[in-house]
C-alpha cells in the first residue's frame, strides 16, 4: 500500500502522508522513495501551483524516524548512507521551484520536524497535542536529516542550541513566536490556511521575520559573539552530561561547521557524526531503553482490565496529588480525601497551580485548565467512594495506618473496586491481610515528584486477581506512565535495589570519605544526583523506615545494614524537609543554596575526612545495586531483565547510557562482575556476595538478554 497519496485542488497538489497499517506517521524508507518519485513526478509539472503535506493520521503530522528501520542498518557506513540520502532528498525539496507548504497538527518530532523545516511555509494547529521538537540527543543521536542546520537558521543559534540538546517539546505559540511556525490556525482550517500560503507565496508577498531579539541578533550575527556561544554551550554540555554521552558536544560541532563553512559543509559533517554516533553503545543502549519505553505503554493483558470511571486517592500531600494530577490531566475523575476538605482542597489547588503554569506558557487555554480541575474533587469523607473503582492510598508509610485505609474504603466501596497502595516498602500482602477481598488489594508505587516521574511499579501479590494486576497496569499507562509489574516482597524492586547503594554510601562515610566526593563521583558515573543528596531529597525519615522493614530479609543473607539512618532520624535530622540533613538549605539574597553539612561527619568518625579512589567509590556503589537486582531476578521478584534496567533507569535514575543494571552485566561480563563482587565480599564482607543467578553465568559464559 502507498504512503502518499494526492489531491489536485486548483493545480495545488495536497498530499496525504498516511502510513499503512501504522498509528503514527514514521519516517522510513518507503516514504523517502514516495516522496522521491513525486517529485519526479511534479518536477516537471508547468501547471503545479505549489505542494501541501498533510497527515491522514488524527494526532500527529509524522511522530519521528522510524528507529527499527536504523536498528536494521550496519552503523556507521549505512547510517551515515541513510542520513545522506535523506539530506539530498530535502535539499531537493528546499529548492523546488514551486512552494511547498507543510500542514501540522500533532506531534511533528525528528525527522518529521526535518521534512516540515524544508518546507517553505509551515502552518500548524493550536491544538494540544501539536508539539515539535527533536529528542534525537535521547537516543545517543543528533537529527540525521538537517536538523543541526535548518533549526539554527529559523529560530537563532541560542534557542537552537537549547531544543537540540535538551530534546525540550516545543508547542505551537513557542513554535510561532520563535518564527519555527509561520502561521497558527484551528486544526480542521490547517490545509486551507496552507493553501492560500501557496498563493500569497506565489504572488511575492511573503517575507519570512527575523524573530529574535536586538540582543541575540548582535550576538549570533559575528564570529566574535558565536564564538562565545558555542564556547558556553560545549561547558553547559560538560557539566550536565559529565563527557558520558556523545551525541552532545557532536552537535554543536555540527551546528558550528555549518555557520562557519555553510549549509552543504554542515549537513556533509552531520551525516557523517550522525553514522558515527550509531555505532556508539551508548546509543546502542538508548535506544533498547527506547523500545523497552514503549513496551511499557502497553499492556499485554489489556482485554482483562475493568473499565476505571472514577478514582479515589487517599492522601492530597505530595504524593497524593501528584498522582490525582496525573489521573485528571490524561481525563480519569478522582475524589481526592484527605483528613479534612480544607487539607484536600489544598491538593487541589496545586493541581490548579500546575494547569495555571500551562496557560501562562500557552500550552493550554484557560477552558481546558477549568474542564481539567473540574475533574478532581476534594472531600474530608468517604461520600461518593461508593461510585469509585480504584482507590489509591498515599498516607503516611504505616502499616497499621494503611491496614485501616483498607478496611474504611471497604465499608463503603463496592465489591468490585480495587484498593492500591502507593506503598515504596511494605510488602502488599501484608497490607491485604485487612482486607476482605485480599485478591483485589495491589501495589502502584510513584516515584517522586509523579507528575516527572516517568515510572509506575505495579506490585502482585500470589492472591492478586489477573484482572486487578491487568487494570493497575491500564491505569498507570493512561496516566502517561511506563509500567512494570513485579511480585511482592519487602522494597518490590526498585526500593530493595537502592537500599545496598544508599547503605554503601553510608559505609562509605564512616571510611572517611566526604560528601562532596561522593556524590560527584556518583554523578560523574551518570546518576542524576548524588547518594547524600538523594538522602535529603527521599527523606532521612523515609530511609531509617525502608532499612527497618528491609533488615530481615537482608540478615538471613548474614547482611547487617549501617543503622545511621535511625541515629541521624533520632538527632533531627530529616534532609531537605526541615532543612537539615546532608546539606544544609538556605536562602540568601533570594537565592537558594546548597552546601555540605559539615555536622554530619560526628555522626561518621569526624570532620578529617580523606580521598577515596573514585572508580572503587563507584564500583562499590554500582555493584551493590546490580547485584541487588539479580538477586531480585533469582528470587522472582522480578519476571525479566528488561523490566529491571527499565525499573533502575526510570525510578532511580541508573545511567541510561550503560543500559540498566543487566545490560551493564553483559556487557561488561558476568565473569568481570562476579571477579570483582568476591573481591569485595573477601574485603568487606557478604552484603557483597553475588547471586548464584550471577555467578551461573560467569561460569557458563551466558547473558541475561540471550
Amino acid at each position: 500500500m502507498s504512503y502518499l497519496s494526492t489531491e489536485r485542488q486548483d493545480d495545488i497538489a495536497v498530499i496525504t502522508l498516511d502510513q499503512p497499517g501504522e498509528k503514527v506517521n514514521k519516517l522510513n524508507e518507503q516514504l523517502i522513495e514516495e516522496f522521491r518519485a513525486l517529485l519526479d513526478t511534479y518536477s516537471g509539472d508547468q501547471n503545479l501551483k505549489g505542494i501541501v503535506l498533510v497527515s491522514g493520521k488524527e494526532d500527529n503530522f509524522i511522530a519521528g524516524a522510524d528507529v527499527k528501520m536504523l536498528q536494521k542498518k550496519q552503523a556507521p557506513k549505512e547510517i551515515e548512507e541513510l542520513s545522506r540520502t535523506g539530506n539530498e532528498l530535502l535539499r531537493r525539496l528546499e529548492q523546488f521551484h514551486k512552494p511547498v507548504a507543510a500542514a501540522i497538527h500533532g506531534s511533528c518530532m525528528g525527522g518529521g520536524l526535518e521534512l516540515a523545516m524544508a518546507c517553505h511555509y509551515r502552518v500548524a494547529s493550536s491544538h494540544p497535542e501539536t508539539v515539535m521538537g527533536q529528542p534525537e540527543v535521547n537516543l545517543g543521536l543528533l537529527p540525521g536529516a538537517g536538523g543541526t542546520q535548518r533549526l539554527p537558521r529559523l529560530i537563532g543559534l541560542q534557542k537552537s542550541l537549547t531544543y537540540l540538546l535538551t530534546a525540550k517539546n516545543i508547542y505551537p505559540r513557542q513554535a510561532y513566536n520563535m518564527g519555527l511556525i509561520d502561521e497558527l490556525t484551528h486544526k480542521d482550517a490547517i490545509v486551507t490556511a496552507a493553501v492560500k500560503a501557496i498563493s500569497t507565496i506565489n504572488s511575492g508577498d511573503f517575507r519570512r521575520k527575523d524573530k529574535r531579539s536586538i540582543i541575540e541578533r548582535l550576538l549570533e550575527g559575528n564570529p566574535v559573539g558565536r564564538k562565545i556561544i558555542f564556547s558556553k554551550a560545549r561547558k553547559r554540555a560538560q557539566s550536565n552530561t559529565r563527557g558520558n554521552y556523545p551525541a552532545p558536544p557532536t552537535i554543536i560541532d555540527c551546528v558550528e561547521e555549518g555557520y562557519t563553512n555553510g549549509l552543504e559543509a554542515g549537513l556533509k559533517k552531520e551525516a557523517k557524526a550522525f553514522g558515527r554516533l550509531a555505532a556508539t553503545s551508548e546509543s546502542k543502549n538508548l535506544v533498547t531503553l527506547f523500545f523497552g519505553m514503549q513496551n511499557a505503554k502497553k499492556n499485554p493483558h489489556k482485554d482483562r482490565a475493568r473499565n476505571i470511571d472514577k478514582m479515589g486517592v487517599l492522601g492530597a500531600g505530595l504524593m497524593g496529588a501528584g498522582i490525582a494530577d496525573v489521573s485528571v490531566n490524561n481525563g480519569l475523575r478522582v475524589l481526592l480525601k484527605d483528613q479534612s476538605v480544607e487539607q484536600a482542597a489544598r491538593g487541589k489547588q496545586t493541581i490548579w497551580q500546575n494547569l495555571q503554569d500551562k496557560v501562562e506558557k500557552r500550552i493550554i487555554s484557560e477552558f481546558e485548565r477549568d474542564r481539567t480541575s473540574s475533574l478532581v474533587t476534594p472531600t474530608g469523607r468517604y461520600d461518593g467512594f461508593e461510585n469509585a473503582d480504584l482507590v489509591i492510598e498515599a498516607v503516611f508509610e504505616d502499616l497499621e495506618l494503611k491496614q485501616k485505609m483498607v478496611k474504611q474504603v471497604e465499608e463503603v466501596a463496592h465489591e468490585r473496586c480495587i484498593f492500591a497502595s502507593n506503598t515504596s516498602s511494605l510488602p502488599i500482602a501484608r497490607i491485604a491481610e485487612a482486607s476482605s477481598r485480599p485478591e483485589q488489594v495491589v501495589g502502584m508505587h510513584y516515584f517522586s515528584p509523579v507528575q516527572k516521574m516517568p515510572l509506575v511499579e505495579i506490585v502482585q501479590t500470589e492472591q492478586t486477581a489477573d484482572w486487578v494486576t491487568a487494570t493497575a497496569r491500564q491505569v498507570g499507562i493512561t496516566q502517561g506512565k511506563h509500567v512494570i509489574v513485579v511480585n511482592d516482597g519487602p522494597g518490590f524492586y526498585t526500593t530493595r535495589i537502592l537500599a545496598p547503594y544508599m547503605n554503601e554510601a553510608l559505609n562509605l562515610l564512616e571510611e572517611g570519605i566526604s560528601i562532596e566526593q561522593l556524590d560527584s563521583a556518583m554523578k560523574q558515573f551518570g546518576f542524576p544526583v548524588g547518594p547524600a543528596a538523594l538522602f535529603d531529597e527521599v527523606g532521612i525519615d523515609v530511609a531509617a523506615h525502608i532499612t527497618e522493614v528491609l533488615n530481615e530479609m537482608f540478615a538471613a543473607r548474614g547482611v547487617t545494614p549501617s543503622n545511621k539512618p535511625k541515629e541521624l532520624l533520632d538527632a533531627g535530622f530529616k534532609g531537605r524537609k526541615n532543612r537539615k540533613g546532608f546539606y544544609r538549605y538556605e536562602e540568601s539574597d533570594g537565592k537558594k543554596k546548597k552546601n555540605p553539612n559539615e555536622d554530619m561527619y560526628a555522626f561518621f568518625g569526624g570532620t578529617t575526612r580523606k580521598d577515596l579512589e573514585t572508580e572503587t567509590v563507584q564500583q562499590r556503589m554500582a555493584l551493590a545495586m546490580i547485584n541487588e537486582a539479580t538477586w531480585c531476578l533469582q528470587e522472582q521478584i522480578l519476571e525479566c531483565p528488561g523490566d529491571g534496567d527499565l525499573g533502575a533507569i526510570l525510578g532511580l535514575g541508573f545511567p541510561p547510557f550503560l543500559g540498566g543494571p543487566f545490560r551493564y552485566i553483559d556487557q561488561r561480563g558476568a565473569s568481570k562482575v562476579v571477579s570483582k563482587l568476591q573481591q569485595y565480599q573477601e574485603t568487606l564482607g557478604p552484603r557483597f556476595e553475588p547471586a548464584e543467578i550471577l555467578t551461573r553465568k560467569a561460569s557458563k559464559g551466558g547473558t541475561f538478554y540471550e
